[in-house]
């Protein structure tokens, strides 16, 4: 199955589109920029909403559902907002056959709407916070798409949030980006760097937005999830206000989060091989699967008892008629399931069966009575290593920058991350962009202050932002 994909190292974006497709986990849809996600894709985004919810819920969050369709005037109401967003609107001009009054954008992300709501909803300081949350589509007219990773409609989910307060309202900020650090390191087996972005690549309408930056294999950052501090705009644009303490008018402070099916595109670059797919046993869709050798009528009985003996686990059994055992090893192969077992006519007479890692390829012949120990102990390396090595790739392709030459050498050859300082003017991060294609992906939140010089410009710059070719 290896020679029939493109070269995972030299060319990961041919080899990104065969593996998706292959591997049944979306397709082309017939309206361009659109993608079916299959079953086996779609088990992975259940996968993360099961664990997400969970995280969202236990800090106070509900859930809801907001309307797909959103009236124009909400988004001319904040003027920086609907700047950011006009050239991905879809708009409905037509209804039951009439033209519409009023033009009715699709749902690109919902602050208006849903601030609207809580206009209507939440008056007074004894309201506050509130903290919602939804699971929906979006609609963001891509001019270049890409599946999963940029696609004219995706999932995702948005958590919207207001307090009385600013201080409460970056403490969720704060919490909502380590929430999905959290999900990236423990769900997904990815390492990353959480900071902030510049004021020129936050969020259109915010006060202040952080990332999640994972590093893929070709040395392109992946803005993997955001949180946003929205201070009081969205309450001003609308002239939401609550009754505080002192019966005073107050703006509530606002924030919102958003993790999306993008993260998916991540997951499949971040741990792919030239085999296929590599899937962490956390997020995997099937965490075990059971192969006995065709024709083994042995075998696929005694598969049936271990399948049992499993069921704790996302196990399945292949025993499809009219492939050879290859061909199935090459399938679970390239579908990146994390333990393959192998059973023949004499592993059974044996008590045994052959345990296969798909990370590293390692077999092992392990008994019956062991099989379940082993499994869980082969599943718990498999997850820690796969987080292991793709923390020491970022930090292998993390290099330091102190001037201009160093930073376009690093650019035009191994890329990855580059830490240098930057003197925050819009037009110096600009000119970067255009000599180099790097962007700003974020200021770390651990960065310490350093007197330093801006590696384009040479002017006073206290930190060292994070840089790199976006995706």
């Amino acid at each position: 199955m290896s020679h029939q994909l493109p070269d995972f190292k030299t060319n990961l974006s041919d080899w990104f589109n065969e593996v998706v497709l292959k591997a049944e986990l979306a397709d082309y849809a017939p309206v361009k920029g659109c993608m079916v996600i299959r079953p086996y894709g779609y088990a992975l985004w259940e996968n993360i909403q099961k664990f997400m919810d969970v995280l969202i819920k236990k800090h106070g969050v509900d859930n809801a559902y907001f309307p797909l369709f959103i009236p124009m005037s909400f988004f001319e109401k904040e003027k920086e907002h609907i700047a950011g967003f006009a050239p991905e609107l879809a708009l409905v001009t037509i209804g039951g056959g009439k033209e519409l009054p009023e033009k009715l954008a699709v749902r690109p992300t919902s602050e208006t709407i849903m601030y609207h709501m809580y206009q209507k909803w939440f008056g007074s300081w004894r309201d506050l916070p509130v903290r919602i949350n939804q699971w929906c589509n979006m609609v963001r007219w891509e001019k270049r798409t890409y599946l999963f990773l940029r696609t004219s409609e995706f999932l995702w989910q948005e958590g919207h949030c207001a307090h009385l307060t600013h201080e409460e309202s970056i403490a969720e900020v704060e919490w909502a980006i380590k929430m999905y650090a959290q999900t990236y390191q423990e769900l997904f087996g990815m390492y990353g760097i959480i900071g902030a972005k510049s004021d020129t690549e936050k969020f259109a309408g915010g006060a202040k937005s952080y990332t999640f930056e994972a590093l893929m294999p070709n040395g392109k950052s992946l803005q993997a999830c955001t949180s946003h501090d929205l201070g009081q705009n969205f309450a001003k644009s609308i002239d939401w206000t609550v009754q505080d303490q002192k019966g005073n008018k107050s703006f509530p402070w606002q924030n919102s989060w958003g993790f999306s099916t993008r993260s998916i595109g991540g997951l499949i670059m971040s741990h792919g091989d030239q085999k296929g797919l590599v899937m962490p046993p956390n997020i995997a869709p099937i965490q075990i699967i059971i192969i006995p050798i065709p024709g083994h009528n042995t075998a696929l009985s005694k598969s049936q008892e271990l399948l049992k003996l499993l069921e704790n686990y996302r196990v399945k059994i292949d025993s499809k008629e009219g492939e050879t055992a290859g061909a199935k090893f090459n399938k679970w192969e390239l579908k990146g399931v994390p333990l393959r077992i192998e059973i023949g006519n004499r592993d059974v007479t044996a008590g045994t069966v052959i345990i296969c890692r798909r990370d590293t390829g390692e077999k092992i012949t392990v008994k019956f009575d062991n099989l379940s120990k082993t499994v869980a102990k082969l599943l718990n390396e498999i997850q820690q290593s796969l987080f292991d090595k793709h923390k020491k790739f970022t930090e292998s392709n993390t290099f330091k920058a102190d001037s201009y030459d160093e930073f376009k050498k690093i650019m035009e050859t191994s890329r990855g991350f580059i830490s240098a300082h930057w003197c925050e003017t819009a037009d110096c991060e600009a000119q970067i962009k255009t000599d180099t294609k790097a962007t700003t992906r974020c200021l770390p939140l651990d960065a310490v202050e350093e007197n330093g010089k801006c590696v384009r410009c040479g002017k006073p710059s206290p930190h060292r932002w994070l840089f790199g070719l976006s995706y």
